[in-house]
This record gives structure tokens, C-alpha cells and sequence, in this order.
């Protein structure tokens, strides 16, 4: 099974229900799927399949959620590029990938007209007929995105991830925490990240539906709060230092929905879990992996009741040694 196979598998058995929610507007199970796979050939009339690379560089929004699915259908691998990045990291990224398209915004298009790859803006496709059907030859070895390290040890990396590995990491996630169709998950990591990737991809495997906080959402604790509470999220992922923040909110104690918050990315100090179940009573997580493991290896549940001074990052996850 491919990445983007399983949510295929899920717009046949709910295609009505609502598959991903940006501010007010929502798409359901085959809007989305329509949307995307429009975009798929697209992209596949222009030379994208198994082996090559298609370059994203969008604010968060319908269409960059689209965007990933619509690449993944025509068989390519995505490169995520944030457009907050400083124009020689966006330049090197595109260089160094070699991406021969660039989807991107209008809003965005302007930036990267001398960039060698051929520019898509995403916000300006009609709307689908719904007559599109895509195939494509990749296969569980072909990549699925290539993620760019931070470079703090020289210069940035792309780690390659194939189907296989992040497919195995998310089914993984689905055995060990049992998402449902009542779920709804927030999608807040920049997606130059690689948390992103099961935000974006473990709800639609279900029939959840995935909530796509604003652009810089992921820094105010305020908004974040505000869209717990108003939108019912069930599943949140914080890294330790963004999770103090959120604890220090006035409303944190209020976002009742929760039941599982996911921590990685850095240590999580055992003084910030006692904080954590003061004030929230649902399940703490947390995982540890590097970019180039697809997310993450480790897994632990934390234990108000432990007895350890530190919170361990766990033991393997699925398929996995350490």
C-alpha cells in the first residue's frame, strides 16, 4: 500500500464526509480526492512520476494539502520548501533537488519566476469535473518526499523517505493509538518538518478529518487554544517548548476534546509532564526519531505515577531496531 492509497480506500466508504477543514471552507473524502487527482495529471502531462522530484512552496492552506496528495497520485515524491525560508536556502533546495516543477501560490508565484523548475500556481486550477482517474507505476521503494535537514552541521541534506517507510511508521501509529472517524487532528507543523507528514496523512487514512491551522498558527498558543476548544481537536502534536507555552495559556485546562497530545522533536523534561497532567487529563506521548527514519522510532506513554526522574523516549516502534 502505498502512502496515498489508503485514503483512496477511505473516499470509496465515506466520500461525503469531511476529509480536511481550513478556516470555513471544507472539502470532503472525494472533493479532495477530485481536486487531487485533477492536479495528478496535471503534473503527470508534465513528465512527474516514480523517480522524480515535484517541489512544493505554499503557505499552509487547501490547496498545499491538496497539493501533497495530487503528487503523490501522479507517482513523484514531494520536496516541501517553506516560503519562509531565506531566498539562498529556497534557491540551494531548488537547485539541489533538481525538481523540474515548482507548485506553488499566486500570491508566491512572483519569488521564484527565475527558478529553473516550471511554476504551477495551485489557487488558480478550476474546479474538477470529477472525471479524472490517475494510475501511475511507483512502487513501495520509490521515494514518497524528500525532507531538507536544518543544515547546523554544514549544508542541508534532503533525506529521501520511501512508501515503505513511512507507510510502515503510520500504520504503526494507527495499531498504537487507534484513530477513529470521530477524531479530528490538527495539522500546525510547518511541513518542512516531519511531523507534518502523519498530520497530514494519518487522519485520511480513517475517516478523521484533518483541521489546517492558519498560516503561523503553530506559534500562538492563543490561536491554538481558541482552535481546540472551537474546533473539538482529539489530536495535537507539540514539541516540549511549544507545549510549555500552550500549558500557560489561561484556556489550556478547557480543551476537554483532547485525548492524546504527541511530543517530539526535543527533550521532554519530566517537570513539563507533571505540568501536563495538572492541567489536561488525556494521554501524553513521546516519541523520538530522527528526519532520516521516517519521524519517528521510540515511542513511550508517559505515567504521572512514574517513578523515573526523566521521561525516556521508549522502546522501537513497528519493524524497527535501535
Amino acid at each position: 500500500m502505498l502512502l496515498h492509497e489508503a485514503f483512496e480506500a477511505q473516499v470509496e466508504r465515506s466520500p461525503d464526509a469531511p476529509a480536511v477543514r481550513f478556516g470555513d471552507a471544507v472539502l470532503s473524502y472525494s472533493d479532495l480526492d477530485a481536486r487531487a487527482s485533477e492536479l495528478a495529471q496535471m503534473l503527470q502531462a508534465r513528465g512527474a512520476g516514480p523517480g522524480t522530484l515535484v517541489a512544493v512552496c505554499q503557505e499552509r492552506s487547501l490547496e498545499m494539502v491538496i497539493s501533497l496528495y495530487a503528487v503523490l497520485k501522479a507517482g513523484a515524491a514531494y520536496v516541501p520548501i517553506d516560503p519562509e525560508y531565506p531566498p539562498e536556502r529556497i534557491g540551494f533546495m531548488l537547485d539541489d533537488a533538481a525538481a523540474s516543477i515548482l507548485l506553488t501560490q499566486s500570491g508566491l508565484a512572483h519569488r521564484y519566476s527565475a527558478a529553473g523548475a516550471e511554476l504551477l500556481t495551485v489557487d488558480d486550477l478550476p474546479t474538477p469535473d470529477g472525471l479524472h482517474t490517475v494510475t501511475h507505476q511507483a512502487t513501495m521503494d520509490d521515494l514518497a518526499y524528500v525532507i531538507y535537514t536544518s543544515g547546523s552541521t554544514g549544508r542541508p541534506k534532503g533525506a529521501m523517505i520511501s512508501h515503505r517507510a513511512i507507510v510502515n511508521r503510520i500504520l504503526w501509529m494507527q495499531d498504537h493509538f487507534g484513530l477513529t472517524a470521530q477524531d479530528r487532528v490538527l495539522q500546525k507543523t510547518p511541513f518542512s518538518f516531519d511531523v507534518s507528514v502523519w498530520e497530514f496523512f494519518w487522519p485520511l487514512l480513517v475517516g478523521a478529518e484533518l483541521v489546517v491551522a492558519e498560516p503561523g498558527g503553530h506559534r500562538d498558543s492563543g490561536y491554538l487554544t481558541r482552535t481546540i476548544i472551537e474546533q473539538g481537536i482529539t489530536t495535537i502534536h507539540f514539541v516540549p517548548s511549544m507545549l510549555q507555552l500552550f500549558l500557560e495559556d489561561p484556556r489550556a485546562g478547557e480543551c476537554a476534546s483532547l485525548r492524546r497530545v504527541i511530543c517530539s522533536g526535543e527533550a521532554l523534561p519530566r517537570a513539563l509532564q507533571d505540568r501536563f497532567f495538572d492541567r489536561l487529563g488525556c494521554e501524553l506521548h513521546n516519541l523520538y526519531g530522527p528526519t532520516e527514519a521516517a519521524v519517528d522510532v521510540t515511542a513511550w506513554a508517559c505515567d504521572p505515577a512514574s517513578p523515573l526522574a526523566f521521561v525516556p523516549i521508549g522502546t522501537p516502534v513497528a519493524n524497527t531496531q535501535i
